[in-house]
């Protein structure tokens, strides 16, 4: 069984079949995922923990995904993700909407992720662990700064002055979503990629590159 997808790719219209092979290791994707925030995201001290570095990493690291292509799949992971928890929260099952102001930034952090993945794909198992520090990382420092500029500037836990010594404040802060976040990356990324060796390809590796 086949599904095909056509989307719009640099010039032409480009179709992606998926399998059934495909189909099952996407689902994991979306479910463990979604898991992770259900599970995570509620309780503080593991806030921080995610799946959706390691998946945007995974898709643009991945040479069997042409390059346009890659941005779909996280995207679409995030997109699921959070309508399942939008439809939890709805039915007071989940403490917090999966839709919110300011959405698009994490949007356009996964598509900064997937491009970073993109620079690893002719990487061996190294660029696996490099890449898996780095894209916690970028988005520490990419994410946190757009916290402190876009605060009301207020001192506390409602926002950050807006100088120097608040932008530090705000990078200090957020050092333990960054743990966590780093800890849940270098974990699940090698984790993916084994994965969907051995359900798409049938066989063990650590790698994505040929």
């Amino acid at each position: 069984m086949y599904i095909t997808l056509i989307f719009a790719g640099d010039t032409n219209l480009q179709v992606m079949k998926m399998n059934r092979k495909d189909i099952l290791f996407y689902a994991l994707l979306i479910a463990v995922t979604t898991i992770i925030k259900i599970v995570c995201s509620p309780n503080l001290a593991l806030s921080g923990t995610t799946g959706i570095m390691a998946v945007a990493l995974f898709a643009g690291m991945n040479n069997n995904y042409k390059k346009a292509n890659s941005f779909i799949l996280p995207l679409l992971t995030l997109l699921i993700t959070n309508t399942i928890l939008q439809v939890l929260y709805a039915f007071n099952i989940f403490p917090f909407s999966g839709f919110y102001k300011w959405q698009f930034v994490e949007y356009s952090l996964v598509i900064l992720l997937t491009s970073l993945g993109l620079l690893f794909r002719k990487t061996k198992t190294a660029g696996v662990f490099i890449s898996a520090v780095a894209g916690p990382t970028v988005f520490f420092f990419i994410s946190n700064f757009i916290v402190w500029a876009a605060s009301s500037g207020l001192t506390g836990t409602t926002g950050y002055t807006h100088d120097f010594a608040g932008l530090v404040d705000c990078y200090t802060r957020a050092l333990p979503f960054y743990r966590n976040s780093l800890i849940s990356t270098v974990v699940l990324l090698p984790v993916l990629i084994m994965a969907y060796h051995w359900i798409v390809k049938g066989k063990a590796g650590l790698a994505l590159a040929d």
